[in-house]
């Protein structure tokens, strides 16, 4: 708060200061007093005036730097209400019980919607474990038939497309269960070929049909929760073949570094622009390969980002327009872990 802001603030107090310090004196020199006496009254006045407009411009810029200071602090503002210092001014304890009052309605609206949005997410975790079930008896069906000629291509078509079901009900899973990767996270020793081994025969029928061609090199460990892993790597795999060309051939190394070791997931088809890249991770966006495809949500790559930020976990895209992407999954390696 500035002096000049408070000043102008007490405009009409001082404009009342000065009208009755003029109505005086008209007065004392109607009544034949002295003009020096009246000088002197007048400047006692001004001087008491003065005295007290800097007491008080002192007492509030100092009660309201503690209440920055106070908002600086605090990472919930909304609790200024309970938070203000005490004051021995009426406004000042008015304002407070009003915030203190408005803040206790936001604070009940909050639990409420918190409160609903647990439901609702208890709603769909429920729901996908419920419809887990008839997609894996759809996928026991169609192994079973996969040896009979006659319906063979049949159910092929049908196990691809329960592939893609299941695919979503887990992408709506994981974004559920996204803001607390916490509560179902278990870290353990993962050998990064075994995960890639796991997630490719998962979609053996998918890169059979798209004539996919995977070299494979991952030989190094890495400490991270192998399920959650594993639905990242397999987003970017089902990336990979919905953006293919002919001849598609996917490259997934690993390499390690002195900070970390990196999980690349190379493709050779149709690429990122360039002026598109920095947004792919952005929920919703689906660039110009997007809107090719009339199922693409935009949403695969922003689940992965979004888990790794939880996970501590870095990603990042290199690409060349037309001649295939890069995916990058850095795990880093903590100066807390000890080696053997």
């Amino acid at each position: 708060m500035k002096l000049t802001e408070f000043i102008k603030d007490k405009g009409m107090l001082l404009l009342l200061h000065i009208v009755c310090m003029y109505v005086l004196f008209v007065y004392l020199r109607l009544t034949d007093y002295n003009t020096s006496n009246i000088a002197l009254i007048l400047v006692f006045w001004l001087v008491l005036l003065a005295a007290w407009l800097l007491v008080t411009y002192r007492q509030r810029k100092k009660y309201f730097r503690e209440m920055e200071q106070i908002l600086e602090k605090t990472d919930r503002r909304y609790l200024l209400g309970e938070l203000l210092p005490d004051s021995f001014r009426l406004e000042d304890r008015l304002y407070k019980e009003m915030i203190h009052r408005s803040n206790k309605s936001v604070i009940e609206r909050i639990r409420q919607l918190e409160e609903e949005q647990e439901d609702y997410k208890e709603y769909i975790e429920s729901w996908v474990h419920e419809i887990k079930a008839p997609i894996t008896g759809i996928s026991l069906v169609c192994e079973n038939r996969r040896h009979v000629p006659a319906v063979f291509d049949d159910f092929k078509t049908i196990s691809l497309e329960n592939k893609k079901i299941e695919n979503y009900v887990d992408m709506a899973l994981y974004y559920a269960r996204s803001k607390e990767v916490y509560k179902d996270y278990m870290i353990q020793k993962t050998s990064l070929k075994e995960v890639v081994c796991e997630v490719l025969d998962k979609n053996r029928l998918l890169l059979i049909q798209n004539r996919v061609q995977a070299d494979i090199s991952c030989k190094d460990m890495v400490y991270t929760d192998k399920k959650w892993i594993a639905f990242i790597l397999n987003q970017l795999i089902l990336n990979s073949v919905k953006y293919k060309k002919e001849s598609p051939v996917f490259y997934i190394r690993t390499r390690r570094a002195e900070h970390g070791v990196f999980l690349t997931v190379e493709d050779n088809g149709t690429g990122i622009r360039p002026e598109e890249l920095s947004r792919i991770f952005e929920k919703g966006f689906t660039g110009t390969n997007g809107r090719k495809e009339e199922r693409s949500t935009g949403m695969g790559l922003y689940l992965c980002r979004r888990l790794c930020d939880k996970m501590g976990i870095g990603i990042y895209a290199e690409s060349e327009y037309g001649r295939g992407t890069k995916m990058i999954v850095e795990f880093p390696v903590s100066n807390y872990i000890s080696r053997d």
